[in-house]
């Protein structure tokens, strides 16, 4: 299964995919090229140290969604990867019909909180303020609903007793790079069966 893993940020959750492929966690999938919308984005610097491709993709013209010519440059750059499986890792673009029709039931996604409770920005510290007891991360398939689509897994982590919003991120963090290897290996390991 070859996997192409899309970003914006520093890159902790397609440094825990990097990391699983190389310890043979990561079942029959292969991540073949890291997309980013940011130059300098710490993402990037992960190509190098794994030995993938990692290029800086313009999204130009919006600022938080792909569409139009931006849309255009990061379909063409996904398609030459052909890859059987796009990960959003951190990508904080809104996609439109056009990418999400280019890779139609291909892309999926993490998000920092057990949907369908807390959609959108700020997973964590909606939870957060809501004074939930137990917060988490999910893994969905996109769909043109934001954080709408099918949910693929999940995993839950307590919030304690004087919990704060860094702690509090820092052991959902901790479960996102744990479950989203997983729940790739098992889609890579369902496509060969």
């Amino acid at each position: 299964m070859r996997i192409v893993i899309l970003g914006s940020g520093r890159g902790s959750n397609a440094d825990a995919i990097l990391e699983a492929q190389q310890t043979g966690r990561l079942g029959r999938a292969r991540v073949v090229a890291i997309f980013s919308d940011q130059p300098e984005a710490g993402i990037l610097a992960l190509g190098p140290r794994f030995n993938v491709p990692a290029v800086f993709v313009d999204p130009a013209p919006f600022k938080t969604k792909l569409e139009g010519e931006g849309e255009a440059r990061f379909i063409a750059a996904v398609q030459a990867a052909r890859p059987d499986l796009v990960v959003l890792a951190g990508f904080m673009r809104v996609l439109k019909p056009g990418f999400l029709t280019a890779f139609a039931g291909k892309i999926i996604n993490l998000h920092p909180s057990l949907l369908p409770s807390f959609p959108g920005l700020d997973g964590i510290g909606q939870a957060f303020r809501r004074g939930v007891k137990f917060a988490g991360c999910t893994v969905h398939g996109v769909t043109a609903e934001v954080d709408g689509g099918p949910i693929l897994d999940q995993a839950a982590v307590r919030v304690a007793p004087g919990e704060t919003l860094e702690s509090l991120s820092a052991k959902i963090h901790a479960a996102e790079h744990a479950l989203l290897p997983v729940v790739i290996a098992r889609l890579s390991e369902a496509e060969n069966a």
